[in-house]
C-alpha cells in the first residue's frame, strides 16, 4: 500500500515506514505531522485511484536540519558585474507511520528506541581507538615537508640580426 501526497509544493510517493525529506515543518523532533492533501492511493489489489473519501497520511519528524549549500551566481559579461550568494534550504525528515483510507489503516512497524551515548564515554572511545592504531608509513610521509621546486630557467637573450 502506498499513497501520493503533496507537501511543500512537491509530490511524494510514500509507504508506511518510508522516510522523506520535506520542506521545514513546524514543531521539533518526535512531533507528529499529518498530510491531508492525498492525491492518489493504491488499493490492496494493486489498483490506484483518487480517494473520494477522506484519506490521511501521518508521520513523525525524525530530524530537522539544513540541506547542502547551493551557490547562486549572477554575472553580466563585459559590465564587471558579479554577485555570489549561497543558500541552504531547511528540511524536516519525516518517517511515515500510518496511511488511513476508507476505514483501513496501514501502519509502519515500531522502531526500537535508541539510547544516546553519554558524551564523555563517546569521547573516551574515540581517543582509545586513535591510540590503538599503528602509525603507517603513509601517515609519516604526510608530515614531511615537500622539497623546494627548482628555480625556473632564465630565457636566453634574443639574437640581434
Amino acid at each position: 500500500m502506498y499513497a501520493v501526497i503533496r507537501a511543500g509544493g512537491k509530490q511524494y510517493r510514500v509507504a508506511p515506514g518510508d522516510v522523506i525529506r520535506v520542506e521545514s515543518v513546524g514543531g521539533g523532533e518526535n512531533h507528529n505531522v499529518e498530510f491531508n492533501d492525498v492525491l492518489a492511493i493504491s488499493g490492496g489489489d494493486g489498483q490506484i485511484g483518487k480517494p473520494q473519501s477522506e484519506a490521511r497520511v501521518t508521520g513523525e519528524v525524525v530530524e530537522q536540519g539544513r540541506g547542502a549549500k547551493i551557490l547562486v551566481f549572477h554575472y553580466k559579461r563585459k559590465k564587471q558585474y558579479k554577485k555570489l550568494r549561497g543558500h541552504r534550504q531547511n528540511y524536516s525528515a519525516v518517517r511515515i507511520t500510518e496511511i488511513a483510507y476508507d476505514g483501513q489503516t496501514f501502519t509502519a512497524p515500531e522502531l526500537p528506541k535508541r539510547e544516546p551515548k553519554p558524551k564523555k564515554a563517546a569521547a573516551a572511545e574515540v581517543e582509545a581507538e586513535e591510540t590503538d592504531k599503528p602509525k603507517s608509513a603513509k601517515a609519516s610521509a604526510q608530515k614531511k615537508t615537500a622539497p623546494k621546486k627548482a628555480a625556473a630557467k632564465k630565457a636566453a637573450p634574443k639574437k640581434k640580426r
